[in-house]
């Protein structure tokens, strides 16, 4: 098995396998993310040398991981609570004045569900790591999704990103695969996506009743969603962990 990763700068033919294979990846309520248009509706145009692909030379014409960045300039002593949602907002403006960036941020590191567990997105982020050295910035900063904290969703983040092994790497798997890297964990992004919906739609996402006021709890959610009934809505507020990785 070789694994060849390229960005869609240097291998545009591969954008259309970004989007193959894939289903199931998140959870189908985190595709309604009101940014996530923002960024994806022109990635692989605006950034195509921070969108990458993973193709196994085994499966020659599908991917196996994908990956996805965007460059922003960010002055700000801290990296922001709006996380994941503020970072593509940001890009988006900075693009539309004319500032130039200073540091890229992930966006998406996505291994393909059969292929999980096999290394690929330590791999991946290798290679956004490199690739982003190249182009010349000195700082990747990534808003990560713990992908352990949704078996533990009642749980602080804060405290849960803080809790180590013997070995002192963080527990949480993804964590600690930023951490090996080189990246330090920061601090907690509190409203890193926030995603809101009627009951209807949210019992259409998740296919739970959403029929009683209060925390309702959702596989593959990191926190409890809060649902309203008398209001005819429900929120969720995911947060992240900013991690810096210095080039």
């Amino acid at each position: 098995m070789a694994i060849n990763i390229a960005s869609l700068a240097d291998r545009p033919d591969l954008a259309p396998l970004l989007d193959d294979d894939f289903d199931g990846a998140w959870p189908q309520f985190m595709l309604w993310d009101p940014m996530a248009s923002v960024y994806y509706g022109v990635a692989h145009d605006l950034f195509p040398e921070f969108v990458f692909a993973a193709v196994d030379s085994d499966e020659p014409g599908r991917a196996v991981a994908r990956a996805y960045a965007v460059p922003l300039r960010w002055t700000e002593a801290q990296l922001p609570d709006g996380g994941w949602d503020r970072v593509i907002q940001r890009a988006a403006i900075n693009r539309l004045a004319g500032h130039t960036p200073n540091i890229v941020s992930a966006i998406e590191i996505c291994v393909r569900p059969d292929r999980r567990g096999s290394g690929l997105s330590a791999l991946m982020l290798a290679a956004m790591r490199e690739a982003v050295a190249k182009l010349g910035y000195d700082t990747l900063v990534a808003p990560v999704r713990p992908s352990g904290k949704h078996t533990r969703p009642d749980l602080p983040m804060s405290e849960y990103a803080a809790q180590v092994r013997e070995d002192g790497l963080p527990v949480d798997p993804w964590l600690r695969v930023h951490v090996r890297a080189g990246g330090r964990i920061e601090r907690v992004a509190t409203r890193s996506m926030v995603i809101s919906g009627t009951l209807a739609e949210w019992r259409s996402w998740t296919g739970l009743p959403f029929d009683t006021s209060g925390p309702v709890h959702v596989p593959g959610a990191l926190v409890p969603v809060h649902c309203d009934v008398a209001h005819d809505h429900a929120v969720y507020v995911e947060p992240n962990v900013w991690v810096r990785h210095r080039l």
